[in-house]
């Protein structure tokens, strides 16, 4: 069976994403923001998703695509019979009038590289998901686009007719077009362009230098930490789970959902990952994202929301083939609606650096005592109650373990932020739902096999109980932990460390993929229980499931290798920096330095 992987790239500037074919096609760009109906989104509809290419003259050609070193700044190379061009393509991004300057504004910049190649470019956006086509328009020196909720605007010194007829025409000179949404660039093309690359790139290699990264696998991690960079939604802070929706888990298995939103759930590990990078402006960012949600939450805090911190994510089922086929196409997530109370010991961990972290100064946590309270109170109304658990199954209300670590873990943070305060009351109480939480973790061992199981009154086990390992629930050298550890490895644990993250009948049937960001986890768990060599055989072992520039996607089936799921999954990103940060912060321990 062959091996399937995503053959893009990624671009962004933190206002909006996009995917770049190997054939240098704009397969998906979602404007004005990560979660708008695409302008472009042939990754799901070849007919209805509209294009963005420069193809050469024929079909049978060479691609070679890769970033500009340290920056998201990505380049394709085209070679034919007739000779060779590079496409570079990039959102502007960089610091200008005391602010970061990043407009909707795609620019490529095609140049001729050897022979002459004859390319053509097409450019044929769409709007509310494929149904709507704009009226295209022909200026003096542009094109525009009408129709959408603002105009958008192609700008460029090729000649308009050779793209309104779409026609070859010889490149021998470097050639730029800048597509623009709402505002159009008013100014000169070719010294705009150029500049505003340069500025990009500075940008973005300064961001990597000003990063705290070991040397442990330090090029996957700085490709790591610019994916995660580019999927916070810098207006708010909110972070989305991957770029895209609807790729599915797996081939015709319905397990296609919308990623372009913020899970609660994650925001411990998202925060953890900036911080290990060190990287304060966008943790903050993330904060006060996560604070705005909280501070208006009067009842149930929900698993997701919007960048926006809406908290309406109606789910539907849209009219286009799906990517290969698969299908339903979904925008919106239903998960908005179901019970997962393991997000209010996130939010408890969010809240702890104010207190802890020397950077945060008294101003910035005015007020957030109250939060602390009433999150607190929440994880005592919700204590004794099931839940769907991390993994969102629509028809299964279980007691689940996780929920319980993440019970515990707030309430933990709790305590340290009660000490801080002076506040005995709030530690007590703390204190009280700490224990209750522990008691209900260990009404999930199963003595027998040493291992803690998904839920209290199941046997099936569970990759998310790894967590108890990672964060010190257990103690990385009890034999507790190094016995959970091997049950869960015999169970789920495939070839060269994926990890399943069950393996019992859910909704849709059986799980046929692994889901990366556990075998990141268990990357981690290996390192707690001592186990580094096998820790960093692991890690490297995972490497090979990125595609051609590093990226890498939600699942990966453990028989082919294949890559399936949102793609780029941020929180894969995630999972390999915390896991790279742990390998190395135990190579570097005394005891591996003699």
């Amino acid at each position: 069976m062959n091996k399937h992987t995503y053959d893009f790239g990624v671009i962004g500037n933190c206002a909006f994403l996009a995917l770049v074919h190997k054939n240098t096609n704009i397969n998906w760009l979602c404007w004005p923001r990560f979660d708008s109906s695409f302008v472009f989104g042939g990754l799901l509809d070849d007919e209805k998703g509209g294009e963005f290419s420069i193809l050469p003259s024929t079909d049978n050609f060479n691609s070679h695509q890769y970033y500009i070193e340290n920056t998201n700044v990505l380049c394709t190379e085209i070679e034919n019979e007739d000779g060779k061009y590079r496409v570079t393509d990039f959102a502007p991004r960089f610091f200008q009038y005391d602010r970061y300057f990043k407009p909707l504004m795609l620019i490529r910049k095609i140049e001729p590289l050897s022979g002459t190649p004859r390319v053509k470019v097409k450019c044929d956006p769409v709007g509310e998901y494929g149904s709507l086509k704009p009226s295209m328009n022909q200026a003096s020196n542009h094109i525009k686009f009408l129709g959408l909720q603002s105009e958008i605007r192609l700008t460029t010194n090729i000649s308009l007719t050779y793209i309104l007829e779409e026609q070859h025409f010889v490149l021998n000179d470097t050639r730029y077009l800048v597509l623009t949404y709402g505002a159009p660039l008013e100014a000169p093309v070719e010294s705009t362009s150029e500049n505003f690359q340069q500025k990009t790139v500075n940008y973005w290699q300064h961001w990597v230098k000003s990063t705290s990264i070991s040397d442990f696998y330090q090029q996957q991690v700085i490709r790591s930490a610019l994916v995660l960079k580019i999927h916070q939604f810098e207006d708010t802070g909110g972070i989305i789970a991957s770029t895209t929706t609807s790729l599915p888990e797996a081939p015709g298995s319905g397990r296609n959902w919308d990623y372009r939103y913020c899970w609660l759930r994650d925001t411990y590990y998202t925060l953890t990952a900036f911080n290990h990078i060190g990287h304060f402006e966008e943790l903050e960012r993330y904060f006060y994202y996560i604070a705005n949600i909280s501070a208006s939450q009067k009842s149930r805090y929900q698993p997701l929301y919007s960048i926006s911190g809406s908290d309406q994510l109606i789910e539907k089922i849209m009219d286009l083939k799906g990517y290969l086929g698969n299908q339903p196409v979904r925008v919106g997530n239903q998960a908005y609606e179901h019970i997962q109370n393991d997000v209010y010991g996130q939010v408890l961990l969010s809240l702890l650096p104010l207190y802890v972290d020397h950077r945060f100064i008294n101003d910035e946590r005015a007020g957030s005592q109250n939060l602390v309270y009433d999150v607190l109170q929440k994880i005592e109304e919700v204590m004794y109650e099931p839940d769907a658990g991390l993994w969102e199954f629509r028809d299964l209300s279980q007691y689940h373990c996780y929920t319980y670590l993440f019970h515990w873990a707030g309430s933990s943070a709790a305590i340290k932020i009660a000490k801080r305060l002076g506040d005995k009351e709030l530690e007590i109480k703390a204190s009280k739902l700490k224990q209750a939480a522990v008691d209900k973790i260990e009404e999930c061992y199963d003595p027998e096999r040493k291992v803690y199981t998904q839920a209290i009154g199941t046997k099936n086990l569970d990759a998310s109980t790894l967590q108890l390992i990672m964060m010190n629930y257990l103690d990385g050298n009890s034999d507790r932990a190094k016995n959970h550890l091997k049950s869960l490895e015999k169970e789920l644990k495939s070839e060269d460390g994926l990890f399943y993250r069950y393996l019992h009948m859910d909704d849709f049937g059986m799980p046929e993929t692994t889901f990366l960001i556990c075998a990141f986890w268990y990357v981690e768990a290996l390192a707690c229980v001592g186990r580094v060599d096998e820790a960093t055989e692991t890690f490297e072992n995972i490497m090979q499931y990125s595609n051609h520039l590093g990226l890498f996607s939600e699942d990966v089936d453990a028989a082919t290798g294949s890559q399936w799921g949102n793609f780029p999954q941020a929180y894969s990103h995630v999972g390999l920096v915390n896991a790279a940060y742990r390998i190395a912060t135990k190579l570097d321990a005394p005891d591996f330095l003699e």
